[in-house]
């Protein structure tokens, strides 16, 4: 591998001089979680536990940008873990939380370091993070419906010295 090669790793990245803060990427996430995946107001009105977001707009005006997990080449909530339903796929690095596993600790809260894992206290009581939309086959809803492409999906470069290529510098 050479020293600016790509992986299958993929990570959301946000383009704030676009972000409009409109919190459309919030609605999507929102349906694409729900039991009615392609309605919004059922996905609003009528479910009996409407999931959280899994990404969360940080607004501070002029700047607004959308931010989830970084699925991080380390990711201190997999490691702290007690249960292990935090766990991360060893080929895509995806981090997922298997809600079956956790048992609402928020050990895994206290470990990240971007505070995007939150509680989600309706139903069972356990954390809720951005999952890259796994079940949509990895096409972030966040990112497919964000309508001034402000959140774009792009390859993470891996260094031969084991730190990823992020934008901005390398994350050891």
């Amino acid at each position: 591998m050479d020293n600016n090669s790509t992986s299958n790793r993929k990570r959301i990245y946000a383009k704030e001089e676009v972000c409009i803060g409109c919190r459309l990427c919030e609605v999507h996430c929102v349906v694409a979680h729900s039991q009615y995946k392609n309605d919004i107001v059922k996905a609003y009105k009528k479910s009996p536990q409407r999931p959280l977001s899994r990404i969360i707009v940080e607004e501070t005006r002029p700047v607004s940008f959308g931010l989830q997990c970084r699925h991080c080449d380390d990711p201190k909530c997999v490691k702290s873990c007690i249960t292990g339903a935090m766990q991360q796929d060893p080929d895509t690095g995806i981090v997922t939380n298997d809600e079956s596993r956790c048992i609402g600790c928020w050990t895994c809260i206290l470990a990240c370091p971007y505070g995007v894992i939150k509680r989600d206290f309706k139903g069972r009581k356990v954390a809720s993070k951005c999952d890259f939309c796994i079940d949509l086959g990895g096409n972030p809803a966040c990112v497919k419906n964000c309508p001034n492409e402000a959140l774009y999906v792009d390859e993470v470069r891996i260094s031969n010295d084991g730190g990823s290529k992020e934008k901005g510098g390398t994350i050891k």
